[in-house]
């Protein structure tokens, strides 16, 4: 049994349910039993609503834009263990609509998660329905509503499929995942913007190892990925997580992703050629993009934490015929197109035993582009934002 509540919570990391900061709030008493004074019996049934919510100050290159009140994540989610083996999870995004056709899974995309764990042995299971991708990284691993901005490469990236996930756990401190999802969730056109030949198995298929070596000092989110995007064409991407844990009151992590698109799933180096005469509206080929991103945490106090967090990332053209550099045809030079930096600090407040916690941060990212880049018409920018607000993973029931 204690193996096999092991590799549960295993696969919950894996699938984004634990965060690698604060807790779920598991512990805490529902809002059920603080209003019915009834204590909750069974494990089988647990709600909970996951809030990101925030004034924010937004600013461009300095210069003040607006003030408003935003609603950044809001997520309705259950889960439970029907029996030993069996168990489930759903989430779902509220504050995304449900409009559009063409979901080859028969899910819209506000859905997050919607699947069944089986546990076959104490060391083997199979998750089956709409899944979230392995990517990993420690920052892909946390619950969305923490996360104050992401890096360009996740904020752009497909996360939430349909499929199936194998686990093996070799020990409680060893973990391989092996995943097969759908590589898209809507049509050809709606995810790439043309008419492109679709393949017959469009699939994404994720490695994954997870470990918590040296006592918890060290725990990595690794994978390696291939992507189906459309015939012939294929993404490969690799992502290397890293946390070190230096003391109870300090951790930091550092994430390298790097992902190289034969065809521009990304859409950041489309959207760099978009509106040229014979570039607009066809996505790019051959298009590489690198993360790097670490952010340190400081507990100097019980219920105070305090942060920095930074960003590099860069998105490219490199490998295969300079002539044929989009789906359209054209003159494309390779090499580095744009750097992004990203930096952001804040301060946390946690006024209960629960991850409820009250934030002031700031949130800045510059990009800067090549002259090559700034032939097409793009000029360097920056953004910034101030933010109050609350995060909370709130026990319903």
């Amino acid at each position: 049994m204690k193996m096999r509540n092991t590799a549960f919570a295993l696969l919950a990391l894996v699938t984004g349910v634990a965060t690698a900061q604060v807790s779920t709030g598991d512990n805490e008493a529902t809002l059920f039993e603080r209003v019915s004074k009834i204590e909750k019996k069974s494990d089988k049934f647990n709600l909970f609503f996951n809030m990101h919510y925030a004034l924010d100050a937004d600013f461009t290159a300095g210069n003040f834009d607006q003030g408003a009140f935003n609603m950044h994540q809001f997520r309705i989610e259950a889960k439970g263990k029907v029996t030993d083996w069996l168990s489930y999870r759903w989430r779902q995004r509220l504050n995304r609509c449900n409009d559009g056709g063409g979901f080859i899974d028969n899910l819209p995309n506000s859905i997050d998660l919607a699947y069944l764990n089986f546990s076959v042995t104490d060391k083997f299971n199979i998750s089956a329905g709409k899944l979230c991708a392995a990517y990993g990284g420690i920052e892909f691993d946390m619950n969305p509503i923490e996360i104050y901005r992401y890096s360009e490469i996740i904020n752009n990236m497909s996360n939430f499929m349909s499929g199936v996930m194998f686990t093996y756990d070799f020990n409680p401190n060893q973990q391989l995942a092996f995943q097969v999802l759908d590589s898209r969730n809507g049509s050809i056109e709606d995810t790439y913007g043309a008419n492109l030949d679709a393949n017959k198995l469009p699939f994404v298929y994720t490695l994954n190892w997870n470990a918590n070596m040296f006592d918890g000092a060290w725990q990595t989110r690794w994978s390696a990925s291939v992507m189906d995007e459309v015939k012939d064409k294929y993404m490969y991407y690799v992502a290397l997580g890293n946390q070190f844990n230096f003391s109870p009151k300090c951790n930091m992590f550092v994430d390298l992703m790097s992902s190289y698109e034969q065809l521009d799933r990304k859409g950041i180096m489309t959207n760099i050629f978009d509106g040229q005469d014979n570039f607009g509206g066809h996505n790019m080929y051959n298009t590489l993009y690198s993360s790097l991103v670490a952010k340190v945490n400081w507990r100097f106090q019980p219920k105070w934490n305090f942060f920095v967090k930074g960003m590099l990332e860069s998105a490219a053209i490199y490998g295969g015929d300079a002539n044929d550099g989009i789906y359209n045809g054209g003159n494309v030079a390779n090499g580095n197109y744009r750097t992004s930096v990203g930096y952001l600090t804040g301060v946390e407040y946690y006024p209960m035993e629960s991850n409820l916690h009250l934030f002031l941060t700031f949130v800045g990212q510059t990009h800067l582009f090549t002259e090559r880049a700034k032939a097409l018409g793009q000029n360097d920018y920056s953004t910034q934002r101030v933010s109050v607000g609350f995060i909370y993973q709130l026990p319903v029931y």
